[in-house]
């Protein structure tokens, strides 16, 4: 009688998880990021399609456990069936009704209620693509990657190695082995996200990469490349880890658009390669060939890696820090890559050619000899926010696209000017792009595009940069970027590969339902 009593206790139990998890579903199939991360918390559909996936993990429970515990594993823990039809009625209905007006209706954008069963079979399938990118000398870890890649999409907010563990039923302690100590490349893993982007036909052209650096605040300087610098986030200095990236953005199709995060560089401090450092940096695992690169460097050298990968695009995209540095702009002329690179409005360009040369003494003149180079003819050079306002600066109104609020449609001016080298005697030749946006605000990007071309083209890459704020906004708001609590550099990194991962999953799944559904117009 004791035993049907308490048999009965835990069948409530059990149908009671079921129906919580069921009531937090949310019936969203969309365009957006966030909807996506949204449909990927179909617990239920996932627990379906882990049990069909019996393959995938060791078959017979008992051997299992046996097998898993000499090779260090935890005993694997196969999830309960739903039953689909219990899915279906479990779900509330939202606010706002069931009606074709609302967000939630999954009709408004053009799906079937039932099309985000899929979800969890083509996650299991972008995992199976990189399997191999976890494997070791000693094994394959790749299961963990899939716990941590499905718990990043699945757990709304604090997804730490012990969160992601709990869901997937895992020892925490197992997912941070994974992460901070198994020495898996995550160079493999990015390096496919870029051949499956170089793969898409749909992809060949059009794509641009963006260089640009994120921030996130730490509460001690003992975590990998920790220290007080400057937060772009909080706009102030403060005890920060930053990152910097590059970003894929391709608009082709405009109704299909896909940005990800396709690389990235821890920066490290110069404190940080001070000889009082050394046992700190041995504790965080900071490889000892790292030096000390600026972010320029890391910058130079991610763009390096994409082009030796053969990554399609038609041009680079930098924010000021980057754009301002004429070192970069000349290395990637010197490799023939388009760039458009913001510049601060105190950029000094010139409008007509200056010669350059070292000035002879007057005869009768005191002092010592001359040694820097001087502009030698009459022409005074202009700061970049004083060409926009020169009488001969001719705008043109550029539609460059449709945007959720109407049309992008700004007025756009593009000069010929000329730039100055340190130390060199021959000034360099670019387009100076500047843009007008609301309330008068100027903004202003150097380029090596050639002088003839059209402005339409000029405005629609001088507007690619804001597609790298959507990537950081999806990877830290929708896949839990800036929720990473680890000291290792090696965490670090990997959490960084399996972001990128589940973002590119994010922008397939979207690439692909808008290829054959359409979303109505209200």
């Amino acid at each position: 009688m004791r035993s049907r009593f308490w048999l009965i206790i835990l069948l409530l139990v059990w149908i009671g998880q079921g129906i919580i998890g069921a009531h937090n579903l949310l019936p969203v199939q969309g365009a957006s990021c966030q909807e996506v991360w949204f449909l990927v918390e179909n617990l239920s559909a996932l627990v379906v399609y882990q049990s069909r996936r019996r393959m995938l993990w060791p078959p017979p429970r008992s051997h299992a456990r046996q097998r898993r515990r000499r090779c260090g594993k935890p005993p694997f823990r196969r999830p309960r069936v739903t039953n689909e039809d219990e899915e279906q009625t479990a779900q509330p209905e939202r606010k706002g009704g069931t009606g074709s007006n609302d967000v939630f209706t999954p009709q408004r954008w053009g799906l079937s209620p039932d099309f985000s069963r899929e979800l969890p079979e083509r996650l299991f399938h972008c995992w199976q693509r990189y399997n191999e990118c976890f494997k070791t000398k000693t094994r394959n870890t790749g299961e963990y990657a899939y716990h941590y890649m499905s718990g990043l999409l699945r757990i709304e907010t604090k997804r730490n190695y012990t969160n992601i563990g709990r869901a997937a039923g895992v020892a925490g302690e197992n997912i941070q082995h994974f992460m901070s100590n198994s020495p898996w490349s995550a160079q493999k893993v990015m390096k496919q996200v870029q051949q499956e982007i170089k793969t898409n036909p749909d992809l060949s052209r059009g794509g641009v990469v963006i260089l640009d650096e994120s921030a996130d605040k730490k509460a001690g300087d003992k975590s990998a490349g920790a220290g007080r610098q400057y937060n772009g986030r909080l706009g102030k200095v403060d005890m920060s880890q930053i990152g910097t990236f590059l970003a894929y953005a391709n608009l082709t199709h405009s109704n299909r658009p896909v940005w990800t995060w396709i690389d990235g560089e821890l920066y490290l401090q110069k404190h940080w390669f001070a000889p009082e450092m050394t046992e700190l940096r041995q504790q965080v695992g900071i490889p000892p060939e790292r030096e000390f690169e600026t972010k320029i460097e890391l910058g130079w050298k991610m763009i390096q890696r994409v082009k030796a990968n053969e990554l399609p695009f038609e041009a680079i995209a930098c924010d000021d820090l980057y754009g301002r540095s004429t070192w970069l702009r000349d290395k990637m002329n010197g490799e023939q890559i388009l760039y458009m690179a913001d510049v601060p409005r105190t950029t000094q360009v010139y409008l007509e050619k200056p010669i350059l040369g070292v000035p002879e003494r007057r005869p009768g003149g005191q002092g010592p000899k001359p040694t820097r180079l001087q502009v030698l003819n009459d022409v005074q050079p202009y700061q970049v926010h004083q060409v926009a306002r020169r009488a001969d600066t001719i705008w043109h109104r550029i539609r460059v696209r449709s945007i959720e609020r109407g049309e992008l449609n700004d007025p756009f001016a593009a000069r010929r000017v000329w730039t100055l080298r340190e130390g060199e005697i021959e000034p360099v030749e670019e387009l100076l792009v500047i843009r007008r946006e609301a309330r008068n605000r100027y903004n202003y990007s150097l380029s090596n595009a050639p002088f003839d071309a059209p402005i339409e083209d000029l405005a629609w890459l001088k507007c690619q940069r804001y597609f790298v704020e959507r990537v950081n906004q999806d990877a830290k708001s929708e896949a839990g970027w800036d929720e990473l609590v680890a000291r290792k550099y090696r965490g670090w990194v990997h959490h960084l590969a399996l972001v990128i991962l589940a973002v590119w999953f994010a922008a397939q799944t979207k690439w692909e339902w808008a290829s054959e559904y359409t979303r109505f117009a209200l």
